[in-house]
């Protein structure tokens, strides 16, 4: 989930990767669910940008491809790539407790528009693994966001669109702010991310700590374990996506192919470190302090960037995008989606895509 305060976050460096030669037949399924259908307009937003993301139905399409896989940094990555291998490309990352379904009706969109889509499981998740057993199983921002320079290394893009929510938002955040070069536009769900560990030392108001029950539950041995349980560990992620998008009617089948992602190996130790990590209560590593240094001064992002805020998210925060509004320098807009829980692309994939086509023409 995003960040307890919610307004700041980390970057890394980029390291190089070598590309795995990968082949496999793109394009997602038809779904089986009945579809809902969302929103077609922000109620906080100027008019889009044409062309027009068309109107699509939450859960036309259920599955990816069976992901490809390429070694990049620390990890052999699995991904999902649709479109064109030369159109400009947009990564689109996804937060916890998700994966790469959230974005299952958004990349076809996008493909269609002539983007190569390029959506990766983060560490811990799905079948992206670590290349070595005696690697920290660390999930600290700065880390994550290097795992994402190194993939684009690995599949030789140079720049591209970048699109998050949740730990996806952070990440694509850091990037933007420290790597700008790699960085056309960027899409950021919940606004400014990036995780300051000393603001996040500080209490909030008890309603608000309320909403992060979970982050204090992984903090004890009991959470860990219910992370490591198969059977706690669906109860607990399926507890999460009911309460923070408490309007989206998803079904059993939709939640049972994300949580198979859960069964990643590394799943738990990633998930906990993460959570630790940002409360001051696991460590991370002396190699990404440079970093979190520069992460922790709260630096301004200067690409073209639209924020979204998910109205029925308990998370986001109040005042319409106000409270991050001075982090973005840049040419910038921000939208709300009224109706719209936390899972913001699978939930509303028009009016995500359409955020990524009005971001690029920014």
């Amino acid at each position: 989930m995003i960040n307890r305060r919610g307004f700041s976050k980390a970057v890394g460096l980029g390291t190089g990767a070598a590309a795995l030669s990968l082949t496999g037949p793109h394009g997602p399924q038809t779904a089986s669910a009945a579809p809902r259908h969302e929103p077609t307009t922000p109620i906080s937003a100027s008019a889009p940008a044409m062309p027009s993301a068309p109107a699509v139905a939450t859960g036309t399409h259920t599955a990816f491809s069976r992901p490809k896989q390429i070694r990049a940094g620390l990890l052999n990555v699995g991904y999902a790539e649709l479109g064109p291998a030369h159109g400009p490309a947009v990564i689109c990352l996804h937060g916890w407790p998700y994966d790469i379904h959230s974005y299952v009706d958004v990349a076809p969109i996008l493909a269609e528009a002539g983007y190569r889509v390029i959506v990766p499981y983060l560490r811990g998740h799905g079948t992206t693994r670590f290349l070595s057993a005696r690697t920290f199983r660390n999930a600290q921002q700065s880390a994550i966001a290097l795992d994402i320079i190194a993939l684009m290394d690995a599949l030789k893009i140079e720049k591209a669109v970048l699109a998050g929510f949740d730990w996806g938002s952070r990440t694509a955040d850091i990037i933007a702010a420290l790597w700008p070069d790699r960085c056309k536009a960027l899409v950021s769900v919940s606004g400014y991310l990036i995780t300051n560990l000393e603001t996040n030392l500080k209490p909030l108001s008890p309603k608000a700590e309320h909403t992060w029950w979970y982050q204090y539950y992984f903090a004890t041995e009991r959470g860990r374990q219910a992370m490591e349980d198969e059977n706690l560990r669906r109860e607990l992620t399926r507890l999460v996506w009911e309460t923070v998008s408490p309007t989206w009617a998803f079904d059993d089948a939709t939640f049972e192919r994300t949580a198979a992602a859960f069964g990643n190996p590394d799943y738990a130790a990633v998930v906990i470190h993460n959570y630790r990590w940002r409360l001051s209560l696991a460590d991370g590593e002396r190699r990404y302090d440079a970093l979190e240094k520069r992460l922790a001064a709260r630096p301004f992002i200067r690409v073209p960037t639209i924020t979204l805020d998910a109205e029925r998210d308990p998370f986001t925060a109040p005042g319409n995008g106000t409270s991050y509004r001075d982090r973005f320098t840049g040419a910038y807009e921000h939208r709300t989606l009224t109706g719209i829980g936390h899972n913001l692309p699978q939930e509303a994939p028009a009016a995500f895509a359409q955020a990524v086509l009005d971001a690029d023409r920014m």
